[in-house]
């Protein structure tokens, strides 16, 4: 199988720069409250994506994570990079709302530093290779311009409705 052409680097084509909210976001991914663990996206072009979020200490991960010193998992972080794909994803999808990404895949995972109640972080996701229905993608998650985690990931584009319920799979 040969790899589908990627759209010319980001970085040539034109961005775009209004910021998208809760609702729009609603509108690209499936994903709701409490899960849904983007706040806003600041901007998006063909194959990168910037996202922000932040996190609350009445956020129901970090109750119990640590107590007396709360810190944000990995699990949700590596999940905020799947939802920013999600919705870069949305955008090469035939209809929104058909079609979801589901994750296939993470490796290279790395946590560099630590995200607690009350930090905002910026959320960046690129699309480095598409084959067939499979993208495969990077992202990174920063605090005050500092790496805090990274991670190589994969999605498939799959319909809801062709899968029978119950079958799991992550449609982040």
């Amino acid at each position: 199988m040969s790899a589908a052409p990627l759209p010319p680097d980001p970085a040539s084509h034109t961005s775009s720069s209004v910021p998208m909210g809760i609702a729009e976001i609603e509108q690209k991914i499936p994903h709701r409250a409490p899960m849904l663990l983007l706040d806003e996206i600041v901007e998006i072009s063909e194959t990168a994506i910037h996202a922000r979020k932040r996190f609350a200490s009445d956020d129901f991960f970090v109750q119990g994570h640590f107590p007396g010193y709360p810190l944000v998992p990995g699990v949700i972080q590596c999940e905020c990079c799947l939802q920013a794909g999600a919705i870069l994803l949305s955008e090469q999808t035939p209809d929104v709302g058909e079609f979801v990404p589901v994750a296939t895949r993470m490796d290279s995972v790395k946590f560099k530093n630590m995200v607690r109640p009350g930090d905002t972080v910026d959320i960046h996701v690129t699309l480095k290779e598409r084959l067939s229905n499979a993208y495969f993608l990077t992202g990174r998650m920063l605090l005050n311009g500092k790496t805090t985690m990274r991670l190589d990931f994969a999605c498939s584009i799959t319909n809801p409705r062709d899968t029978e319920e119950g079958s799991g799979g992550d449609a982040s």
